[in-house]
């Protein structure tokens, strides 16, 4: 299937962590121009109709499709990964230095899932991706706050890289890359010639990316992180969703 024909695809199970994802992705559908589609697993059809109602009316250019489903949640958000250009997903919001929690269902389909899949915290609101305004200008005209993305130098992620320039380009975002030791030159060249308009920084850490992935989430709109095709994420990925002060996005590569 062309990107033409995929969807911003998101979870609802009437949850206020969910609605707060399916906002986040409508967001997303109109910075990319694709539809959204709602997909309701679970138990309160009523929830589904109320979410289209409401994102219709906050987003009335927006095509939006909402369908049911009596296939088990993760399940039916996998199959429908297949046709997503991303998969959105809530979790439950934040709980002190704990993190926030992730419920089985987001981290199962995000360990399986074809195509990147968006992990948004409950109370996630659309200024949190802007940089913050200070001279009275509404919030949504104020520029993007940069993508961050996390590489590993020996890893073949193509799919990873591009996933992060195309997200910072439809944002018109700059994109922050932290890597650990030295990241060869020819890793980002073709993708700053394919992006050229996308300002990109370098953060080279010496040792454990994590901590400076976390930091930089702070000041992020969107932290994308990787995972092996056929894996789930990482003992550091699973942190960094866990902990993240923004929307994580998990990106499956080679």
């Amino acid at each position: 299937m062309s990107t033409d024909t995929r969807t911003i695809t998101v979870g609802i199970d009437g949850s206020r962590s969910s609605l707060d994802a399916a906002d986040w992705a409508a967001r997303e559908a109109q910075r990319r121009r694709l539809p959204l589609r709602l997909l309701h697993a679970g138990t309160e059809p009523a929830s589904l109709d109320r979410a289209a109602i409401e994102l219709s009316y906050a987003h009335p250019a927006l095509d939006i499709i909402a369908r049911r489903t009596a296939t088990p949640a993760v399940p039916a958000l996998l199959a429908a990964a297949v046709e997503a250009e991303t998969l959105v997903l809530g979790s439950r919001g934040r709980t002190g230095s704990a993190g926030f929690p992730v419920g089985s269902v987001a981290l199962g389909v995000a360990a399986r899932a074809d195509r990147p899949v968006v992990l948004v915290r409950a109370g996630e609101l659309p200024e949190d991706e802007r940089v913050p305004v200070v001279d009275g200008s509404p919030p949504s005209t104020a520029p993007y706050l940069p993508v961050v993305l996390g590489l590993d130098p020996d890893a073949s992620a193509d799919d990873l890289i591009g996933y992060a320039f195309d997200t910072a380009a439809v944002r018109s975002a700059p994109l922050h890359v932290v890597h650990p030791w030295t990241l060869p030159t020819s890793t980002l060249r073709p993708w700053r010639h394919r992006f050229p308009a996308t300002t990109v920084r370098e953060h080279r850490v010496d040792g454990d990316p994590g901590p400076r992935l976390l930091e930089a989430s702070a000041r992020a709109g969107l932290l994308v992180v990787g995972r092996r095709t056929g894996r789930g994420p990482g003992r550091a990925a699973r942190s960094l969703i866990r902990h993240a002060g923004c929307p994580v996005a998990v990106v499956p590569h080679d």
